[in-house]
């Protein structure tokens, strides 16, 4: 095991380059069990994440080439032979669901254990399954398994009675070879949604309105191969604008969709970070100005992501005045509030909201990380913090940031990936 060791109190100054995101990826590779053809899709991000989404297409007969220097890979799902996800792979990450609805569609039959993924809170996959089964499908929750079988899909008007990502992208999937029309309504709204849209159209889908609410599926007897590039994650963009502003640092950030990040954006600003776009896709974040307080609601997109949640209360720790965060989205997200504590900020938790008092800098101290974005705000702490700050169990992280720590470096942060965590 590994921790990072971090030494505070240096401005971060420099450029660093986003990675593609691994919230479009993951839905983007699984998409490729529905082609006759070969996929390339380029942008995918080096992660934990990434690599048990091989693994699990692996054991499908799904052959994966991965190009680490270019950040491309090569898909052949023409070796299909395997119909299960077995739970030592899937009980890591949540997204290996996202197999069952391409599954389905292409070869009608499908073995998926129940997900796992970060402790952040109950996250049903219900939805998936109503979906599912209102398209035709025969669906059984046994012994930890979803056992899914079905005659052929046929479209149907699916209605989701809040938005859901993963089901929005099973359904989306499915549909793309049933039998008719399909509309979702109810979608999520987020750019992975239309990035996979983007992919599976590339493939001959015909998929409109995705982005919106409401998704309309005609579908087709077949999809061919596609050449496909991963938009940016967002995710991340955000944590290094915060990272600058964190630091009073000067940094650029380059391959990043402003668009799609509207809310962290006007927050940010709010508080006082001056970010100033410097090409297409490029921006300088300047954290030098005084930060001040903030009241933030996490939404459904194109709300204020849950995912940036856990930075934003870590900068709001060291912001003027009083401050409150509220998480709508996950009952148990706010697990790095007694490890941010530890290292000095001032939290009051009273339900969904956390109330925070500004504290002038944190305290160099050992946290440990208990998910993958609280993960993200201790590192932020860190950077901040008078004095030493061990963090250990940075697996979480590892999930989804690709190098945190070199692409840190290089913007001159004193931060090292030692032996010891626990």
């Amino acid at each position: 095991m590994y921790k990072f060791v971090i030494e505070g109190g240096i401005p971060l100054k420099g450029e660093v380059v986003i990675s593609g995101s691994k919230n479009a990826a993951l839905p983007i590779l699984c998409s490729s069990i529905l082609s006759d053809g070969i996929c390339r899709f380029a942008n995918i991000p080096r992660l934990k994440d990434i690599d048990t989404i091989f693994k699990l297409l692996g054991i499908l007969g799904v052959e994966a080439e991965m190009d680490d220097e270019n950040h491309e890979v090569t898909m052949d799902p023409s070796g299909i032979k395997a119909f299960e996800a077995p739970y030592e792979l899937v009980k890591s990450m949540r997204a290996s669901i996202l197999i069952l609805g391409p599954l389905l569609a292409r070869y009608k039959r499908a073995k998926v254990s129940l997900p796992g993924g970060c402790a952040i809170g109950v996250r049903p996959i219900d939805l998936h399954l109503k979906g599912l089964a209102k398209m035709g499908a025969d669906i059984d929750v046994s012994h930890g398994y979803v056992l899914a079988k079905t005659s052929g899909l046929k479209g149907d008007r699916i209605i989701f009675n809040k938005p859901t990502v993963g089901g929005t992208e099973n359904i989306m999937m499915a549909a793309t070879l049933a039998k008719g029309i399909t509309i979702i309504e109810g979608a999520a709204r987020e750019p992975e949604i239309k990035d996979l849209a983007d992919a599976l159209n590339g493939m001959g889908a015909r998929i409109e309105g995705a982005g919106e609410s409401t998704i309309a599926i005609e579908g087709v007897d077949n999809l061919s191969g596609v050449e496909h590039r991963v938009i940016p994650d967002r995710i991340e963009a955000g944590t290094f604008m915060a990272a600058a502003a964190i630091t009073k640092g000067l940094v650029e950030i380059r391959g990043v969709r402003l668009d799609h990040m509207a809310a962290v954006v006007e927050k940010l600003e709010e508080m006082g970070v001056r970010i100033m776009k410097s090409g297409e896709a490029s921006v300088y974040v300047d954290g030098s100005g005084k930060l001040g307080p903030i009241d933030v609601e996490t939404a459904p997109y194109p709300g204020f992501p849950t995912d940036m949640q856990a930075q934003i209360m870590a900068l709001a720790c060291v912001a003027g005045g009083a401050s409150s965060i509220t998480e709508n989205i996950f009952e148990n997200r706010f697990m790095h509030v007694p490890e941010l504590m530890r290292m000095g900020a001032r939290l009051e938790e009273k339900g969904n909201t956390v109330f925070v008092r500004g504290i002038d800098r944190f305290q160099g101290a050992s946290v440990m990380a208990t998910d993958l974005r609280a993960s993200a705000s201790l590192v932020l702490a860190g950077l901040n913090a008078r004095g030493r700050t061990e963090l250990r169990r940075i697996y979480h992280l590892e999930r989804g940031y690709e190098d945190i720590d070199r692409k840190l470096k290089t913007l001159g942060a004193n931060i090292e990936r030692q032996v010891g965590g626990i």
